[in-house]
């Protein structure tokens, strides 16, 4: 994960500069909003003069699929405190979400507390780098190289969380129509396209995983 995110960090850091932010915005950026994608929707949508409640409303849009994370661990984290749900939900990015939910699959029997030192490992590996290396894109991005192509992070970063969670028909279902209604939405605005693919991709994953079930007890 590390190999893909200093690069995209990086690359978030460079765009930033580039579009007028000063350092201090960009480290608001990836320490207080902390979500790689909707970061650079927003830097984007601000370079193009954008209104603030259209920025504001994109940058959600994108991070819906947090939603769709924080119910999936709710089976994993019930019992936990205020604090805790607090701290996970700042720290829950899609890294953090996919190294976990597949540790917690495969060891069931983890205590709370040990889920929680999981989850808090993972993200503070991920989020602690991200933000360093942010602010180093920022600093230097003048001198590292156009040659570089920094931006080939980000598609094999969804890769890499990705394949290792196809291991059902359901889960291969859910990909193929998300990735089929994500490329036929690609024409609406920014994270637009996002919303609908997701929803249709869960549908799809649930509707053969009941078919598979009934299979299974005939």
């Amino acid at each position: 994960m590390l190999i893909v995110i200093v690069p995209f960090a990086l690359l978030f850091g460079v765009v930033a500069r580039e579009a007028g932010l000063d350092i201090a915005q960009v480290m608001g950026f990836s320490v207080l909003v902390l979500a790689g994608a909707s970061q650079f929707t927003a830097v984007q949508l601000l370079s193009d003069n954008a209104p603030v409640w259209i920025v504001i409303l994109s940058g959600l849009a994108v991070n819906l699929r947090m939603a769709m994370y924080s119910a999936s661990l709710v089976p994993w984290f019930r019992g936990t405190s205020g604090a805790q749900k607090t701290w996970i939900a700042y720290t829950l990015i899609d890294q953090s979400y996919a190294l976990s939910i597949q540790h917690y699959e495969r060891h069931p029997k983890l205590t709370l507390s040990q889920r929680i030192a999981y989850f808090s490992g993972t993200a503070v590996a991920i989020c602690v780098p991200w933000m360093c290396a942010s602010w180093t894109g920022a600093v230097l991005g003048s001198v590292i190289p156009d040659d570089i192509a920094l931006d080939f992070a980000m598609p094999i970063t969804f890769l890499a969380m990705i394949a290792p969670m196809l291991r059902s028909a359901a889960h291969l279902a859910a990909c193929f129509v998300s990735i089929v209604a994500a490329l036929a939405f690609a024409g609406l605005p920014s994270g637009l396209g996002l919303m609908l693919a997701a929803p249709l991709g869960m549908a799809t994953g649930a509707v053969v995983e009941v078919l598979t079930e009934k299979r299974k007890r005939a």
